[in-house]
């Protein structure tokens, strides 16, 4: 029988790796997690931002960001963003 493992205690396993985070908006993230909360706002660094344009993609590097919970679509943990 295969173990259980919740969605918190899959994400608090990935804190001090690198993680894509995908918004509800046009907007995707990827960067080391660095924590997070209750509620899934995430604290990343070393992060590049990606942003859908109707001219292309925006590329941002940012030292540090905080997600918040409630506009994050999806998780996938161990990536480096769209780019791999």
């Amino acid at each position: 029988m295969a173990s259980q493992i919740l969605p918190l205690e899959l994400i608090d396993r990935c804190i001090g790796s690198r993680i894509w985070v995908i918004m509800k908006s046009e907007r995707e993230f990827s960067g080391t997690l660095l924590g997070f909360d209750d509620f899934v706002n995430m604290v990343l660094e070393d992060v590049t931002e990606y942003e859908r344009t109707p001219t292309g993609t925006k590329t941002t590097k940012l030292a540090q960001t905080l997600l918040n919970g409630n506009n994050i679509c999806m998780l996938v943990p161990g990536s480096n963003g769209p780019e791999e």
